[in-house]
């Protein structure tokens, strides 16, 4: 089984091999939810650099202006807490986990360096962009220029809750 989505198991239907490949063509950069916020970004006026080799955790997007870094992250790479993209693939769930738990591990040490330095922190997760990408970039927008909020998550609730 290749994983649970709203509390349904799947087979895989391709063999392993197969699977190996597609699953090695997944970016880690310049992804669709990624460039979704960059254009939005732009086309509101914001400048940035991309992918800060001299950053701790190499965030996606640098506002150097507002000394804020974003993440865009996956919900299922990067463990979106409650979100039903989030599900641990049922083949192999003992690798899986360690994984997972790995990035999620590494993205906080690597946010911590990063409010250690003096960066604000934004992570935008991917449910977030297909759910609603309009009300996301207001969002978006109001913290980047409010140099109070530290660190924040959008959305902060997932608009595809898990299901028991």
């Amino acid at each position: 089984m290749l994983h649970e989505h709203f509390g349904h198991s799947m087979t895989d239907i391709v063999d392993k091999a197969t699977r190996s490949r597609m699953m090695a063509r997944i970016r880690g950069k310049d992804t669709k939810p990624e460039l979704a916020v960059r254009k939005a970004l732009h086309a509101m006026g914001f400048r940035y650099r991309l992918h800060g080799k001299d950053l701790p955790g190499r965030p996606d997007i640098i506002l150097p202006k507002y000394r804020l870094v974003i993440f865009v992250h996956g919900c299922f790479w990067h463990r979106h807490p409650g979100c039903a993209f989030a599900a641990t693939p049922a083949t192999r769930p003992k690798f899986w986990n360690a994984k997972l738990e790995g990035n999620r591990r590494r993205d906080v040490e690597k946010q911590k360096a990063l409010r250690d330095l003096g960066w604000r922190v934004i992570t935008v997760w991917e449910c977030g962009i297909r759910h609603d990408p309009e009300d996301l970039m207001r969002q978006l927008a109001v913290t980047i220029q409010n140099g109070k909020v530290f660190e924040a998550d959008f959305p902060s609730t997932p608009p595809f809750p898990k299901q028991k």
